[in-house]
């Protein structure tokens, strides 16, 4: 039995499914994306919030202190988050089936 044929019509099935509309229809992949985007620019914002005190000197070190602990949590809840995926997928496949 050749499953080409098969493949092909799921295909179009699954492209004929259409998502809810609304605001809060952003899949668990895309908002993954999108958490994982802003912690990489607090990173960047904290990062030249640094070279900026480097080079033009200590004026604003409590916004730069904010940049960098608003990018520091970020990463710690990012963190926590991968952990916890992994412990989710240990846990799975000690399930025995």
């Amino acid at each position: 039995m050749r499953i080409d044929p098969l493949i092909r019509n799921l295909a179009q099935e699954t492209a004929q499914v259409k998502k809810p509309a609304g605001p809060g229809t952003d899949s668990f992949t895309d908002q993954l994306k999108s958490k994982v985007a802003e912690v990489d620019q607090l990173q960047q914002g904290a990062d030249q919030a640094m070279a900026d005190g480097a080079l033009k000197g200590a004026t604003n070190i409590h916004e730069t202190m904010i940049r960098l602990e608003e990018a520091d949590c970020g990463l710690r809840l990012l963190t926590k988050l991968r952990n916890k995926a992994i412990d989710a997928y240990h846990e799975m496949m000690r399930m025995q089936f």
